[in-house]
């Protein structure tokens, strides 16, 4: 059941988490490399800051960006800003998101994301829960997948397997987690049948496409594609 009021706390307590974490870098390592292919740790922090205005708009019935490339245009001018300017902007832009997010509103409402997709208001903090986590992680600086919160991992999964539920491109995938954590399934309708099972911090990373921080070697592939990677999943 989502609680967004519950999911808007885990916000505060995983921006908390991220922005001590950070605090521990300089300008150097900050204008360092990130795990995500072309951007620096800098580019994370910029993404999360505007990321955090973005769904303010998605809350108050603007567009979330005013396009594609404003986006990308902003997170550029704004990714070699020195530390204490990022880290301000990040702490800024994500208490406006919890004030907007505390004001009287139907939360079954639906929103406009970006690209076409909706969803209700309810799930935006978890969405945003998504980006604080993730992108932690993708700084590199010692947070890594098996350190994020069982109970937010299994959200993730089932997020996930329901994103990629149906689409062609994905074949029909059942994922077990280790110690009976769950079961899920997602992909096409039609297809050779995979199997991926693991640990849950590697099914997330493979999910998320995030495959350093991780050991995918520790999921099993049965089925079709036997002693295979898992199956190659569409760009999130």
């Amino acid at each position: 059941m989502i609680d967004a009021k519950r999911d808007l706390v885990s916000v505060r307590e995983a921006t908390e988490r991220l922005l001590s974490a950070a605090d521990a870098l300089d300008n150097a390592r900050l204008a360092g490399p990130s795990r995500l292919p072309g951007w620096s740790r800098g580019h994370v922090l910029a993404h999360l800051s505007r990321n955090a205005d973005a769904l303010v708009n998605v809350l108050e019935g603007r567009p979330m960006y005013e396009s594609a490339s404003a986006r990308d245009a902003d997170i550029e001018r704004d990714a070699p800003r020195p530390l204490d300017v990022q880290l301000a902007d990040v702490g800024d832009s994500a208490r406006r998101l919890q004030s907007v997010a505390a004001l009287p509103a139907d939360w079954n409402r639906t929103v406009a994301l970006r690209n076409g997709v909706t969803d209700s208001a309810s799930r935006i903090p978890f969405r945003r829960l998504v980006e604080v986590e993730l992108h932690h992680v993708d700084l590199d600086i010692g947070y890594e997948l098996g350190d994020l919160p069982q109970d937010f991992v299994l959200r993730e999964i089932a997020f996930l397997t329901e994103r990629f539920a149906g689409h062609p491109d994905v074949p029909p995938t059942r994922i077990v987690a280790a110690d009976e954590a769950g079961r899920w399934s997602t992909g096409s309708a039609t297809g050779d049948p995979v199997t991926v099972s693991g640990p849950v911090a590697a099914l997330v990373g493979w999910l998320a496409g995030r495959g350093s921080g991780v050991d995918l070697a520790d999921l099993t592939v049965r089925g079709a594609t036997d002693g295979a990677r898992p199956p190659a999943l569409p760009p999130l």
